[in-house]
């Protein structure tokens, strides 16, 4: 079963705005100074050129997140990243309203935390799946020896 992320488009929108324009400013900054004799409005040209290339990559990136439930594992992809979680590692499943969960999938504050074993440590990873009751459900049936709180 595929599930795609549920995105809050409001803040994610301004965070990348604001986020793609810093960096595009600090970018052209030198640009100006290193291009001195170089016009105005090809300086301009270029940084509105890198802000779109750099919005549209990240909105690729953001709408592309998708979580996959295959026999045997938990499969998330974010564009070119992909994290495999079998479900016998899945330790507990709760619900969290915490802004940085993990590596934050999720863009927003109310999602499900998922808590799992690596080699080595425990880790977290915060998502929020169209439909996460039906997600919730399909865990439960997947993952017998997980806590799976009420939700």
């Amino acid at each position: 079963m595929v599930f795609h992320a549920k995105i809050a488009i409001l803040p994610m929108s301004i965070f990348i705005f604001l986020l793609v324009g810093a960096m595009v400013a600090i970018a052209v900054l030198p640009l100006t100074f290193i291009l001195g004799g170089v016009s105005s409005s090809l300086i301009f040209f270029i940084s509105v050129a890198m802000f779109i290339v750099t919005v549209s990559l990240l909105l690729l990136y953001i709408t592309s997140i998708k979580f996959v439930l295959t026999k045997e594992h938990l499969l998330i992809k974010a564009g070119p990243f992909k994290r495999k979680i079998l479900y016998l590692n899945i330790i507990k499943v709760v619900p969290t309203t915490a802004r940085f969960t993990g590596y934050q999938i999720s863009s927003s504050d109310k999602g499900i935390e998922l808590r799992y074993k690596t080699s080595n440590a425990s880790r977290t990873i915060k998502i929020l799946p169209k439909g996460k009751m039906e997600f919730i459900a399909e865990l439960r049936k997947r993952c017998p020896n997980a806590q799976i709180s009420e939700f």
